[in-house]
């Protein structure tokens, strides 16, 4: 896996101090693939959960990415650890601690709702939310905004997920609806109605596409979905004539570089295609995808993009896209714009 340099020139630690202290928005991060080993370990063992492993030795080298495959039974064997409120509260909370370690300021979380209503009711998962919400803003400069899930390969799922989604709207708790999982296998049109009653009823709408198929499963993913932004969608390249589409349209695109080399869909060997989407005048944004499974954090890439090139003020017009392309409202935005600016001024 690409990763970032810790250490060299006088010119690349500098960078590196930057980029540890700038003001970041995150908008494509995984709850789940945020928590550390150690933490679903922890849980897995509080709730007598079968692991496939005996040992938090064993757990971390299960955690160690092989293919997409084990990754999606890794994630899902993550999950099946939380059996109680508790459990995804203390996950919830964890999340804001993480994210203002990194001076990420403001974050739209996803959270896997098709696999917690294996074991949870949505009202369970709602309550653990709140919960989650009250401590890690108690403990953490964070602010986070949740994204409901629905996992492809579970399509059955969906309407349940809608309709958490929408009673958490009404909690204030949930801004909008996604759809992660096994792109190839299950394309959009298996959840066009269920989009369509999510926009109806004032959810944001967000789909994974183009990461693991072409870039037809963007262009399907905005014309069968109203997708607002698409997550990853490195395979745009592939297609200047609807690249072109999507400039003029203005549709944000989710970028997660370490994930992709993890993965397997940018080889790596070769330069991630976020700096051809970024010279075809696409709006970028940098995000970390599923940080403690892939053993990064956003800081790592903005380090990737650096170590290809990218100049600090590419790099800082990535950060300031992805506070773009947030939900928060204008005025919102505006105020955390003034932050990034004192930063940038403090750098001289």
């Amino acid at each position: 896996m690409i990763q970032p340099r810790v250490q060299g020139t006088e010119r690349e630690t500098e960078l590196e101090r930057r980029l540890a202290l700038m003001p970041k928005a995150e908008i494509h991060v995984h709850l789940e693939g945020a928590t550390a080993p150690e933490a679903s370990y922890a849980i897995a063992r509080r709730n007598a959960v079968d692991l496939p492993v005996s040992s938090i030795e064993e757990w971390r080298r299960y955690f160690e990415f092989r293919d997409f495959p084990h990754f999606i039974d890794v994630y899902r064997n993550t999950v099946d650890t939380i059996r109680t409120t508790d459990d995804l509260a203390l996950m919830v909370a964890q999340f804001y601690v993480d994210q203002a370690r990194q001076n990420i300021r403001y974050s739209e979380c996803f959270i896997s709702m098709s696999l917690h209503l294996r074991r949870l009711s949505a009202a369970e998962i709602l309550d653990a939310l709140a919960q989650g919400i009250e401590r890690g803003q108690t403990v953490s400069s964070a602010r986070v905004a949740f994204i409901a899930d629905i996992s492809r390969e579970d399509p059955h799922t969906q309407g349940d997920v809608l309709d958490l989604a929408l009673w958490g709207k009404r909690r204030g708790l949930i801004i909008g609806l996604g759809l992660g999982g096994l792109e190839k296998e299950f394309p959009p049109h298996l959840f066009r109605e269920t989009y369509a009653r999510a926009r109806d009823a004032g959810l944001h709408v967000v789909a994974h596409a183009g990461e693991a198929a072409g870039w037809e499963s963007i262009r399907a993913s905005v014309d069968d979905l109203a997708a607002e932004r698409i997550g990853h969608g490195i395979r745009i390249v592939d297609s200047p004539e609807y690249a072109a589409v999507m400039r003029e349209r203005r549709i944000p695109f989710e970028v997660c570089p370490v994930s992709n080399y993890a993965i397997g869909s940018t080889p790596s060997d070769r330069p991630h295609p976020i700096r051809q989407m970024f010279d075809l005048g696409l709006r970028c944004t940098l995000n970390s995808d599923d940080p403690a499974m892939f053993s990064t954090d956003l800081a790592a890439q903005y380090g990737v993009l650096a170590s290809q090139g990218f100049s600090w003020d590419e790099l800082w017009q990535l950060g300031t896209q992805t506070l773009d392309a947030t939900f928060l409202s204008d005025a919102e935005k505006a105020e955390y714009r003034r932050e990034w600016e004192d930063f940038a001024a403090s750098l001289g």
